[in-house]
């Protein structure tokens, strides 16, 4: 059972789930806000005559009594066809303003609660960064790439998945300290379409080469790590990074092989269809059983769940952890 209301923010609130229809909700693992698309049947309407909905009211959806979805409308469209569509997105979409922070010795949750602080957004529960980020220096940037800095530091040197997202209204950042799947996916067990994806175009590298200018000599110290074997077979795929300068050799050659292990490999995608299961979105992980790979675990990059007539579908694009 759906229930989905709108706001105005001056008292007034109206249940419009019976006269909704086809909602989409959307969410993705990283760089962007969630978002609530649907369409409320006009007709409907005149059951209120006070109704009115206006950008920014704010929205909350819930499926089988959990909340899944609390933003604010960001756009409204009518028609010739007596309906109204309506898109809302999450407080995540106030991240996509510019500014400019500057960092020294800050853990990822850190940077989330300095920036959201500064913006006035809600802020739950964060998880405590596992990595020690030396120096960040975000001139004129777009808060949530600041932000997704932090996430890839935190993954690159200190080996820990963040996942950042707004949790009905309140931002959050998890650890995925362990790969334990919310849900299992097989065919004929609730997935019924799919499509495979080996890639070694975006993401993935079989050389690490990272730089360091030594102020004392005046020259740039070069590190390097590799896969002789991989390079043979794909070619030179070759990172190049800027180590921290407070790093000392022995913390430069274990970033590189931390970051050599993490972007060494084919990058395996999947595209699924499956019934819906509210427990799915983006940065969760599921279980998929399939002949042509070992059954294992994935990440799930981005996920649509769309509600229409009762029915309850998904779309997930996932990746081997």
């Amino acid at each position: 059972m759906i229930k989905l209301y709108i706001d105005n923010k001056m008292g007034k609130m109206w249940d419009v789930s019976n006269i909704v229809t086809d909602i989409t909700w959307k969410t993705s693992r990283t760089g962007k806000p969630a978002t609530l698309e649907f369409t409320l049947v006009s007709d409907g309407l005149y059951q209120w005559k006070d109704f009115d909905v206006q950008n920014g009211y704010i929205v909350r959806f819930s499926h089988n009594l959990k909340n899944l979805f609390y933003g604010y409308v960001f756009s409204v469209s009518t028609g010739t066809d007596n309906e109204i569509k309506l898109t809302a997105y999450d407080q995540v979409r106030y991240l996509l303003g510019n500014d400019t922070f500057v960092f020294t010795n800050v853990t990822a949750d850190e940077v989330i609660r300095t920036i959201a602080v500064k913006n006035n957004l809600k802020i739950g529960t964060l998880a405590k960064g596992s990595y020690i980020i030396p120096s960040m220096i975000e001139d004129n940037k777009k808060l949530l790439d600041t932000i997704m800095k932090a996430l890839d530091y935190t993954l690159a040197y200190g080996t820990q998945l963040l996942v950042f997202y707004d949790n009905y209204g309140q931002l959050t950042l998890e650890s995925n300290t362990t790969t334990e799947p919310v849900v299992v996916l097989g065919k004929g067990h609730f997935l019924y379409d799919y499509s495979i994806k080996k890639s070694i175009d975006s993401e993935t590298y079989n050389r690490i080469k990272m730089y360091k200018d030594n102020k004392k000599s005046g020259k740039r110290e070069i590190y390097i790590d590799q896969d002789s074997h991989n390079i043979a077979n794909w070619g030179l795929l070759q990172k190049y990074e800027k180590a921290e300068d407070s790093w000392n050799d022995a913390q430069i050659k274990e970033a590189s092989a931390k970051m050599l292990t993490l972007y060494n490999r084919e990058q395996i995608s999947l595209s699924v269809e499956a019934l819906g299961d509210h427990r799915v979105r983006g940065g969760k992980f599921v279980y998929i059983l399939l002949n042509e790979f070992k059954n294992q675990v994935y990440l799930v990059e981005g996920c649509s769940h769309k509600f229409s007539g009762g029915e309850h579908t998904m779309s997930l694009d996932v990746k081997v952890v």
